[in-house]
């Protein structure tokens, strides 16, 4: 009888604690979550260069954050670093890497440590696209996909997050892609490790949940193609359902997920809807949408960005 009792007093608190879930999500759903605070933290942005990772320093550096930057090209990381001062942050710090290299990642890492303390907001941005048919794509620049997608996720997250645990503070952002939910024609390497990058992302969520990390939190990211010429040339036949992004509105919306602490944002909003239908339509009824949205010919315009001469 007593073990019957453990059993339904069990059942009781999962299902107070679900539906409290369920309500907080539904609450927030309508209104803003609060922003915290994140003047001092320690933020570091791979990636930093340029676009997508240069725009989200000044957003940090507005903020009060002490920026780490890390990329592995020096010139254009250093324009990061004078545009943040600029922006007004105090303490900002420039770093080249080599994020697809786990021995660089894991050398600047402890240069970091020592010459600026215990990073608190990680955000791996950094990320390369070949663009190119699976048959046709040169096996090199498929693991080079890997290295930088994915694997650089890896060494970072081992790199900073004992440091996390021990304080029991801090916030992991993966910057993945749609290409990281739904397969895309000329995109097969690209979209394996954008998976591989979200499965691992929320794998260390659950990781860190189960060791009770209650101060760890998580912000997945995956939008659509964004202009700052990594997807120059890719087109969307429907811009009002998947707009090709603009990158200040996408930063913007990052840094309001990283300071409410959502765990997925996917942009725009239609995705979500994508997700869903994907769960229970036949297979082929995607293909039919997909065709029809133009995602299976988006890739053939694609040029990638341009090297500076």
């Amino acid at each position: 009888m007593s073990s019957n009792l453990k059993a339904a007093g069990k059942f009781l608190v999962f299902l107070g604690k679900s539906l409290f879930s369920i309500l907080e999500a539904l609450i927030f759903g309508l209104i803003p979550r609060p922003r915290k605070n994140v003047a001092g933290e320690i933020v570091l942005i791979t990636g930093s260069g340029s676009g997508l990772g240069r725009l989200l320093a000044l957003q940090f550096a507005r903020l009060g954050s002490v920026l780490v930057l890390w990329d592995i090209n020096s010139e254009g990381n250093e324009e990061t670093l004078q545009m943040a001062r600029e922006a007004g942050a105090m303490r900002v710090h420039a770093y080249t890497c080599d994020c697809s290299r786990k021995e660089d990642v894991y050398r600047v890492a402890n240069q970091v440590k020592k010459e600026v303390g215990d990073v608190s907001i990680l955000i791996n941005n950094a990320g390369i696209v070949t663009g190119k048919n699976f048959l046709n794509c040169p096996d090199e620049l498929m693991e080079k996909s890997f290295d930088v997608n994915f694997k650089a996720h890896l060494w970072t997250y081992k790199a900073f997050l004992p440091a996390m645990i021990a304080n029991d503070h801090g916030h992991l952002v993966c910057i993945s892609s749609s290409a990281g939910l739904v397969g895309v024609n000329g995109l097969a390497d690209y979209c394996a490790s954008k998976f591989a990058a979200v499965g691992f992302a929320e794998s260390m969520f659950v990781e860190t949940f189960a060791l009770k990390q209650k101060g760890i939190k998580t912000t997945i990211v995956c939008p659509f193609f964004i202009k700052t010429g990594m997807f120059e040339g890719c087109t969307t036949r429907c811009p009002l359902l998947l707009p090709i992004l603009d990158p200040e509105y996408t930063v913007r919306k990052i840094v309001d997920a990283i300071l409410q602490e959502r765990l997925y944002l996917c942009i725009p909003k239609f995705l979500y809807l994508m997700l869903f239908l994907k769960s229970f339509l036949p297979a082929k009824t995607g293909l039919i949408i997909g065709e029809y949205l133009g995602i299976l010919e988006s890739m053939e315009g694609f040029t990638g960005q341009k090297k500076k001469v």
